[in-house]
């Protein structure tokens, strides 16, 4: 599989399959039992699955509204994510 297609494949999957994933190559690197050339292979698919997730987590902070409250506590309306 070459690099565009391993990309591709990572950018199609979900939070949660890319999550699944990165899991594994973690297992699988702390395991001690791939040889050096794989564990490099993994460490190279974690890092971008990491990214992966990251990013989608990112998309979907910028995607949040938080509740503005009226002065007697009752929900007046929604305003953009601050992250500070």
């Amino acid at each position: 599989m070459s690099d565009t297609d391993k990309t591709a494949e990572i950018a199609a999957l979900s939070f949660e399959e890319a999550m699944a994933a990165l899991e594994q190559v973690v297992a699988r690197l702390e395991s001690g039992q791939v040889s050096l050339e794989d564990s490099i292979d993994l460490y190279t698919r974690g890092t971008a699955l990491k990214a992966h997730c990251e990013a989608k987590l990112k998309g979907a902070q910028a995607r949040i509204e938080k509740i503005t409250l009226d002065e007697n506590g009752r929900a007046a309306g929604t305003a953009p994510f601050d992250a500070d």
